[in-house]
């Protein structure tokens, strides 16, 4: 008998694919054919990566790309531009990909499990009469937020493009974090273009995900129990973390730097501040001088991830390098769940992407929050307001962080135990999820029975 077939696709970004590879993964332990489908530009990248590294590729996933709709040289990171063309052309190089696989390898594709951003591709299973699987890669608290669009319309909260009507707080149900509605995730989004294209995008998934027969979501029903309950249809199954395989996770843009991890090996434990903004934060030159200083001033070792694209726009102060010396190791990509399981580190200095909050959370590492897009402040909002294991930065008049309040922060993170405690008892919570006998492990071993069915 063959082995049941699934396409997984992803949402073109580094934190929607990096956690379905991870569910591709254990999928293909539970005996199943995956076929992962990049966009060619995010396809060339991942590829690229993989041979850098040093470890074997997974050759049971296959990988596989299809266009995107943009030309090579558009910006990936204009989100308006890029939903309207992926929703112009993947449809149809979908269906065509998956009439290759039949006629080529005799295969049916028993199932399509798609990021839930990518509706369009429910509506192709749907049409070719194959299983659906919406998989949500964020908070279930930012999935119950899209849910409740037509509720916040209903009570004047916003507009039906999607615009606050006025400033407030928001809570959706107890045990879930409160927003400003400056802060809801569409309107943090690029211009008022791409957040009224953005909010089109969710109002759309919004129909679309109720053709799936699962809506999987990378959490865990104790770390979202608000959540969960204001939106049963969401199944937790999470963290997927490559860490709980204990495996190196795949599927990154950029090489991963490892030589990272024999300097963090000469550090003291618990003495190391981390510091990553993930694939899209991008900083002003002032902004990112007044971090560069604060970690400087802290008198602590420090590992900065830097992109390549942000240290090609914005030059370090002057004489920074030789100033820091070996206290401070500047890297373009790092393996980050080695890096947060290291005992050399104390903290995390975080943009708040859910796979990183993910990531610190699983490792008991205490945060500093420095959200900087869509669903980063909702996140902020859970570790600092609900959860308490970060501390937030204040900005100054100018909207910039001053080194002072960095310096100030990271001193007051590290010096008060509760931190750390509280992000150690989170870990033993969350990690409880995923073994034996736990919530999440239930649901997917449920899951799998349906798939194999």
């Amino acid at each position: 008998m063959s082995k049941p077939h699934i396409i997984a696709i992803p949402y073109p970004a580094q934190g929607h694919v990096i956690p379905l590879m991870e569910l591709s993964q254990c999928l293909v332990n539970e005996g199943f054919k995956v076929t992962f489908v990049n966009t060619d530009f995010n396809h060339k990248r991942v590829m690229s990566s993989l041979a850098d590294e040093t470890h074997k590729r997974d050759d049971k996933i296959h990988m596989v790309s299809i266009p995107d709709g943009l030309e090579p040289w558009e910006d990936r990171n204009d989100l308006g531009k890029l939903c309207e063309a992926i929703l112009r052309v993947m449809p149809g190089k979908l269906e065509e990909l998956i009439e290759k696989i039949k006629e080529e390898e005799g295969d049916k594709v028993s199932c399509i499990i798609a990021d839930e951003s990518n509706g369009w591709a429910l509506e192709v299973a749907e049409k070719m009469k194959i299983k659906k699987v919406a998989f949500w890669p964020a908070s279930a608290a930012l999935l119950a937020l899209e849910f409740c669009i037509p509720k916040l319309i209903h009570e004047g909260i916003i507009d039906d493009e999607g615009t606050a009507l006025k400033s407030q707080m928001i809570n959706l149900a107890q045990g879930m974090p409160t927003l400003k509605t400056e802060d809801l995730t569409w309107l943090r989004i690029g211009d008022t273009t791409t957040q009224k294209i953005v909010f089109q995008v969710m109002l759309r998934s919004n129909k679309t995900v109720k053709l799936a027969d699962w809506v999987l979501c990378n959490s865990a029903f104790k770390l979202e129990r608000g959540a969960f309950t204001l939106a049963p249809q969401i199944l937790p199954i999470g963290p997927l973390l490559a860490s709980n395989r204990l495996d190196d996770s795949a599927g990154n843009f950029w090489p991963p730097d490892s030589t990272c991890l024999e300097w963090l090996d000469q550090q003291s434990p618990s003495s190391v501040i981390y510091v990553a903004f993930g694939s899209f934060t991008i900083f002003d030159q002032i902004q990112f001088q007044e971090l560069a200083l604060a970690l400087e001033q802290t008198n602590r070792p420090f590992l900065w991830v830097v992109r390549p694209d942000i240290s090609e726009a914005t030059p370090y102060p002057e004489g920074y390098k030789e100033r820091v010396g070996s206290r401070g190791l500047m890297v373009g990509w790092a393996p980050q769940q080695k890096v947060l399981s290291h005992p050399s580190i104390a903290c995390f200095l975080s943009h708040c992407g859910w796979n990183s909050t993910l990531e610190g959370l699983c490792n008991g590492v205490p945060f500093l929050c420095w959200p900087y897009f869509a669903d980063q402040f909702l996140n902020e909002s859970y570790i600092c307001d609900l959860w308490q294991v970060g501390l937030k930065f204040t900005k100054n008049e100018s909207g910039i962080i001053p080194k002072k309040e960095i310096k100030q922060k990271v001193e007051r993170l590290l010096r008060d135990v509760y931190f750390k405690a509280r992000a150690l008892t989170l870990k033993e919570m969350v990690m409880s999820n995923v073994k034996e006998g736990g919530l999440s492990n239930k649901m997917f071993k449920n899951f799998i029975e349906y798939m194999k069915s």
